[in-house]
């Protein structure tokens, strides 16, 4: 507990795990200021914003973490894109919208060398990967810096595969957890155990400091996972309510309701599958749609009709990303939810 910690530079060995399009800087700093490891997600921030924000993470003096996605930019296929139009014709003409006008949805980056560039202008201190580990050359280039490098694994063969390919740590990432799965070996999501049946295989697997990720939201959950042999947690859910989270009001009022309590695993909203509260698109189209674009193709079709049913006051459309546990979910200071989280760490 105490080297992760020391090589995260941090007090506590937990870390806040990087949302996007809920969070930014703001809620990294509150998290690393209170002892944790906080973390600015990056794959949908363009260079100029990510410049921004993290200079306020260096300026800050603070450890901090960034995390990028390793996933390959996809070929579009024409035919499975019209299938997916077809599907949701529907819902454009219910909500008065023209389906021929879809945008260029949000786009989600991968980790490039543009991007590595622009990453050493500021050195972070840890770097984590989702879906893998970008490019050997990629790769050389962030620990040439020092970083300290993490990436997540959804079963022991992936926690392997990170171990040879030069993974500093392992994000043993359950079931439970929400938004997007970070499998890349193999798309069977059966092959994918929970939180406390996947951690003490990894851990008995690998030589690296494993942390947890996935469903604990309370201190006992972080006791839990210590117990198991953990090196360190990541949790998510707890801070989606957090006062520094941009979380829209619609995904908190999910998050604090009943609603938080049922949750499924869609490839509705981006084309990959992620965990987060069932809401219409989700019932009517999957969760697990044939016609969704690969990721994250499938986002373009679907944020017109999250823009258009908000301002209704509507959920219908978006993506609320939540675990399974998000019972401790509440509007409070980062700080107040991380040193609740580090109870358990005692």
């Amino acid at each position: 507990m105490t080297a992760l910690a020391d090589r995260l530079g941090t007090r506590h060995p937990l870390i806040q795990a990087p949302m996007a399009g809920v969070q930014g800087s703001a809620l990294a700093l509150a998290v690393s200021g209170a002892g944790g490891l906080g973390s600015l997600p990056c794959a949908m921030l363009g260079a100029d914003a990510l410049r921004a924000e993290l200079g306020a993470l260096k300026a800050s003096g603070l450890p901090y973490n960034v995390n990028y996605f390793s996933h390959t930019p996809p070929v579009p296929d024409a035919a499975r894109e019209a299938a997916w139009r077809a599907a949701l014709a529907p819902y454009y003409d219910e909500l008065g919208l023209d389906i021929a006008a879809i945008p260029a949805g949000p786009g989600r980056a991968p980790f490039t060398a543009e991007a590595a560039d622009l990453l050493a202008e500021f050195a972070p201190p840890v770097v984590s990967f989702h879906f893998g580990l970008p490019a050997p050359d990629l790769l050389a280039r962030v620990k040439a810096w020092g970083a300290f490098v993490l990436s997540s694994a959804t079963t022991v063969r992936e926690a392997l595969w990170l171990q040879e390919h030069g993974a500093d740590a392992i994000i043993a990432q359950g079931w439970e957890a929400g938004g997007h799965r970070g499998h890349f070996l193999s798309d069977d999501l059966t092959e994918q155990p929970g939180t406390f049946a996947l951690l003490p295989q990894i851990v008995a697997a690998v030589r690296l400091p494993v942390i947890a990720a996935g469903g604990i939201a309370d201190a006992a959950g972080v006791r839990a996972a210590m117990a198991l042999g953990a090196a360190g947690v990541q949790v998510g859910t707890a801070y989606l309510c957090a006062d520094e989270a941009t979380t829209s009001p619609l995904h908190r009022a999910a998050l604090q309701s009943e609603a938080a309590r049922h949750t499924a695993v869609t490839n509705c909203f981006t084309g990959r599958p992620a965990r987060g509260i069932v809401n219409r698109l989700m019932r009517e189209q999957g969760p697990i749609s044939p016609n969704a674009p690969t990721f994250p193709l499938a986002t373009a079709a679907v944020a017109p009709l999250r823009a258009a049913a908000e301002k209704l006051g509507r959920s219908d459309f978006t993506s609320m990303w939540s675990g399974q546990n998000a019972s401790q979910c509440r509007s409070a200071p980062a700080a107040q939810i991380t040193a609740a989280l580090a109870k358990g760490l005692s």
